[in-house]
């Protein structure tokens, strides 16, 4: 049944004019800041979507869910998909993303970004009853000796590449100063917490529905735009895209493999903790210099 479903899935058609003009209201809201641009984009996805689905009759597309099974056998919707998509977008936009560490900012982050998923969550579950959204939290059982490996190779790659990346393009300063011990743990907290978010919203949420209706390449394409977009307006600029989208692509095929939500938070939380310690090292010259090959400014 899920071969099936995997076959039938395509890899281009008609329905991804519609979704790619609600991702691309992503670039509109945290690359370019024009709201407006955002909600036009939105709009139209949406609208292009009713119209699709009105003259479509989308028959045997069952959900491929966040696990990647069909349990579903109601069609998927590209309009109930989409709007889920746009909601959580319009929620996170309400809110800037520069990185800030005092309360009423992650209040801010705390309530926008917690709404991002769990309203389109409960618009899936309670209002259009089809469960497309889940987080198979251990999906598929105990991790092998390649996952373990790849957890290793992370914190090499982290450690060698994000000083360089920082420090060198001097995008740290995105982030506020961090030389008390109170912004430190605000920016360890900060820092992890956007990371499993990151993984709830782009991946258990947009990639979970755009494979409903796209070949997995087509989705995970699709909520890279997103996941780029946002990582952008948090502060991975000048050259970060560089690294931001491998890895967004990879963060999704890395959860296709696993099925498991908990090891896509695991890889994600190993990154952002080598970020957080890049962080306090560039804000503190000579705390951690005789860990990174990179000196602090």
């Amino acid at each position: 049944m899920a071969r099936s479903a995997d076959l039938a899935r395509p890899v281009v058609t008609l329905a991804i004019l519609p979704a790619l003009l609600v991702c691309l209201a992503a670039p509109a809201f945290f690359v370019l800041e024009e709201p407006r641009l955002g909600w036009i984009l939105l709009g139209a996805g949406v609208l292009a979507a009713v119209v699709i689905d009105r003259r479509t009759l989308r028959p045997g597309v069952a959900s491929a869910g966040a696990s990647g099974s069909a349990e579903q056998p109601r069609p998927a919707s590209l309009t109930r998909d989409l709007s889920l998509i746009a909601i959580g977008m319009l929620i996170v936009s309400v809110i800037p993303l520069k990185a800030e560490l005092d309360n009423g900012a992650m209040v801010r982050f705390t309530l926008a970004l917690g709404g991002a998923v769990l309203v389109p969550y409960l618009i899936s579950r309670f209002v259009y009853r089809d469960h497309a959204i889940r987080f198979p939290w251990r999906g598929g059982g105990r991790w092998t000796w390649w996952q373990w490996g790849w957890l290793v190779a992370v914190l090499i790659l982290g450690w060698l590449i994000l000083p360089f990346y920082f420090i060198t393009s001097g995008v740290y300063e995105n982030w506020p100063v961090v030389d008390t011990p109170d912004l430190i743990a605000r920016l360890f907290v900060g820092v992890g917490a956007v990371g499993i978010w990151d993984e709830l919203f782009f991946i258990c949420t947009c990639f979970a529905l755009l494979r409903r209706h796209f070949a997995d390449v087509t989705a995970n394409v699709l909520q890279a735009i997103v996941f780029v977009s946002f990582l952008w307006e948090l502060g991975y600029r000048a050259w970060g895209p560089a690294l931001t989208i491998p890895f967004a692509l990879l963060q999704a095929v890395i959860f296709l493999r696993t099925k498991s939500l908990a090891y896509v938070v695991t890889v994600h939380l190993l990154f952002d903790a080598v970020v957080f310690a890049v962080l306090v090292h560039a804000h503190n010259p000579g705390l951690l210099d005789a860990i990174f090959l990179v000196p602090a400014p």
